[in-house]
């Protein structure tokens, strides 16, 4: 390939990191005017802190963390890792099944390079969080998508995930709390999905960052709980729930039986080696962080500043004509729903990218997420409630009107 060219491969990175509407949104901010970002799921421009034992104990430890770790992390991290494994119930894990990571990004893209043959499949939802699909085609393989049901929650189509598996098929990725619907996926549903996996000898891939920001009183099951004979990747990690994205803390946990699994094992550890190690630093802060989760509770408890504006903006959105929505329990995103008749849209990235010339407010289109029908887009709930009922009016006004 020649170096003016672009890789194919690079058409399935996610439009919420490059694409034509950011480009547009920074040709925009070039010129002078705020654009409004409800794009990404990063909170440290809205306001919000990382919690004081956390920026506490990377400050203590940061003379102590200058050199390389092991390439899995530092004991310290990594048992406090554990920890939370068995709080999860988490099976058969040891310490030498926890690999830190620079965020859960740079272990998703591990994870499928060090399993991955040309033309191997990977289940995976759609919508779904884009670097996933990315992930699997960039390591040769093919990102084969289920469907998530709108009216059932968003819960996985079951027979549609059935209907997809194939003898190329390796395993099945399970977002959960779901990024970009926010949706949260009972015990029944997840105990389906084992089975299913299960009864075709597939790995599991469970991106369970989102497990600490659940709302309304429900709680969140770890897939690898429900399938001690299966082999189960989790990947977690610190950037939402403890508001530090910047800092790229993440994990990743071999759970379940990992017999069957010795050569995937010894890839992986060997990708983990090459890169020497993650961000010594950011693994400091792992047992302090895991051991302060009250700030935390507090923020998605009713009152508390995510919760809050999850109200504000839902409710907006259902005072509005020619939209509907989902209520997330979990995250802070929703995925609104278009009428795509009334407005004539068959565009949704058009749709995205005329709100954002017009009303200098920046989403994130359907398609981004592997979302095949015009009709949707991604809400980021991160502003402060007046900053949100600003953009739902400015929404409002622009349905009122827009056609395609």
């Amino acid at each position: 390939m020649k170096l003016y060219e672009k890789s194919k491969k690079l058409d399935c990175v996610c439009y919420d990191i490059r694409g034509p509407i950011m480009d547009e949104a920074d040709k925009l901010s070039a010129e002078g005017i705020d654009i409004v970002k409800l794009n990404i799921g990063n909170p440290a421009p809205f306001g919000f802190h990382a919690p004081e034992a956390v920026t506490r104990a990377i400050t203590e430890n940061l003379t102590k963390t200058e050199g390389y770790s092991d390439s899995k992390g530092i004991v310290a991290a990594r048992q406090a890792i554990l920890d939370y494994c068995k709080e999860k119930n988490m099976p058969n894990v040891s310490m030498d099944d926890i690999y830190t990571g620079n965020g859960v990004s740079e272990l998703i893209t591990m994870s499928m390079q060090g399993l991955l043959d040309p033309g191997d499949e990977i289940l995976v939802p759609a919508p779904d969080y884009p670097l996933w699909t990315a992930s699997v085609t960039l390591a040769g393989g093919n990102a084969v998508h289920y469907i998530c049901d709108e009216q059932q929650e968003w819960y996985p189509d079951m027979e549609d995930m059935r209907s997809k598996i194939t003898d190329k098929t390796k395993g099945i990725v399970v977002i959960n709390p779901n990024n970009p619907t926010g949706a949260l996926y009972p015990v029944e549903i997840l105990q389906q999905i084992v089975d299913l996996a299960r009864e075709h000898d597939l790995i599991l891939f469970a991106d369970e960052i989102y497990d600490r920001l659940v709302m309304d009183g429900y709680e969140h099951t770890a897939l690898a709980s429900l399938a001690p004979d299966l082999l189960t990747i989790s990947f977690n990690g610190l950037s939402k729930s403890h508001l530090i994205a910047g800092y790229r803390c993440g994990w990743m946990v071999l759970c379940g039986d990992k017999s069957r699994a010795k050569g995937y094992i010894e890839g992986l550890k060997l990708l983990s080696s090459m890169r020497l190690c993650s961000n010594v630093p950011a693994q400091s802060l792992i047992p302090a962080a895991l051991a302060c989760r009250e700030e935390t509770k507090k923020l998605i408890a009713a009152g508390g500043r995510i919760y809050e504006q999850r109200e504000c903006i839902y409710n907006a959105i259902c005072e509005m004509d020619g939209i509907s929505v989902v209520k997330p329990k979990a995250a802070f995103y929703m995925f609104p729903k278009l009428d795509v008749k009334k407005m004539n849209i068959t565009d949704d990235e058009k749709f995205v990218l005329d709100f954002l010339k017009e009303k200098h407010i920046l989403f994130t289109h359907g398609g981004g997420f592997h979302w095949e029908k015009p009709d949707h887009f991604r809400i980021v709930y991160l502003p402060k409630c007046e900053d949100l009922l600003k953009a739902a009016e400015s929404l409002k006004e622009f349905l009122s009107y827009y056609r395609q």
